[in-house]
């Protein structure tokens, strides 16, 4: 009999355990449970502490509030140019109704693999390569708006979705290259042949500029010497009216002035100007004039006026010396 009431204890207490174990839930943060009582849906738990009635309440598996990410593998896409493109996709979504997301659907994440792929399809089947390529936000808000409309019954929003790669086929690959490598080659061209006009340009200006201040300073230099013969004419013409000058002085700077004309090895030629009898006739009176005061009488009284002989040009030939070369000589 002890044995007997041994095991009975036994197994109550072994009852109380399972009954206890069984009525007491923990519901974790950001978790969610479904209570169904006699396999109808009785509520929903949240966070915290919670008592079950054992044997009649079931608790379902644990939902995840957090938002989720999913990625899916390549889905082959026709575009509009019928070319076929691999995308890869990325939908963020959460549960928000742990409710209908278990009796709304039976596996929500595999209803929004499907649900994006086909909408993936709808919206690039409608562009062609080069709008799917550069269109990612079109893309990605015309996939959010189906994918939450859709979703919204089954207690699940989605926040976001992404393309996450869009691979064309090797041989559009290629094209696309050497379309990008040509179309750098050309703006390349453009910069060097615009670099090469501008400096051109610049060149030319700098030059004209350089001409146009050379030009004003040759103006500048020529008007300053004028100005400086000018002035210097005028200081000798004042010089020479201040003097007072007679002809005696003049005939005579005209004689010493003569010789000048005749320097150089290369003169052939010696022109005399008509003037010189002149100057003779004056720098002879001179000297006439000079005897006669210092008290010495003319042998002869008789004055003979003679008619200088003036030449308009005399020309001076050219003798030739010992070794044969010309030199300077003058006959009047």
């Amino acid at each position: 009999m002890d044995i007997a009431v041994a095991i009975v204890l036994l197994v109550l207490v072994v009852f109380v355990i399972i009954v206890l174990v069984r009525s007491v839930r923990i519901i974790p943060q950001a978790r969610a449970g479904v209570v169904e009582r006699l396999g109808k849906y009785q509520r929903t738990l949240n966070p915290g502490l919670t008592l079950l009635i054992p044997f009649v309440d079931r608790l379902l598996p644990l939902l995840d509030l957090r938002e989720q990410v999913v990625s899916f593998p390549p889905q082959p896409v026709i575009t509009e140019d019928n070319l076929v493109v691999s995308i890869d996709t990325v939908v963020y979504f959460q549960v928000t109704d742990a409710r209908a997301a278990t009796y709304e659907i039976a596996n929500y994440i595999q209803a929004v693999e499907q649900l994006t792929t086909t909408t993936l399809r709808n919206v690039v089947g409608g562009l062609n390569l080069e709008e799917a390529l550069t269109s990612r936000d079109q893309i990605n808000g015309q996939l959010r708006g189906v994918l939450d409309e859709a979703t919204g019954r089954w207690g699940i929003r989605v926040s976001r979705v992404e393309l996450k790669a869009i691979d064309p086929p090797h041989s559009i690959q290629d094209s696309m290259e050497k379309q990008m490598r040509a179309e750098r080659d050309r703006r390349a061209a453009i910069l060097t042949a615009e670099g090469t006009k501008q400096s051109a340009i610049l060149t030319a200006e700098g030059q004209r500029q350089s001409s146009i201040l050379k030009a004003e300073g040759d103006a500048k230099a020529a008007i300053l010497r004028a100005d400086g013969e000018a002035q210097a004419i005028q200081k000798v013409f004042d010089a020479i009216h201040k003097g007072n000058p007679d002809p005696k002085l003049l005939a005579y700077q005209y004689l010493q002035t003569l010789p000048k004309i005749a320097e150089g090895t290369s003169n052939k030629l010696w022109i005399i100007p008509s003037e010189v009898g002149e100057a003779l006739k004056g720098i002879g009176s001179v000297l006439g004039a000079g005897t006669m005061q210092q008290g010495t009488a003319p042998h002869d009284t008789a004055t003979h006026d003679t008619a200088p002989q003036q030449a308009s040009t005399s020309e001076v030939t050219p003798q030739s010396s010992p070794n044969g070369a010309e030199g300077p000589g003058s006959r009047l």
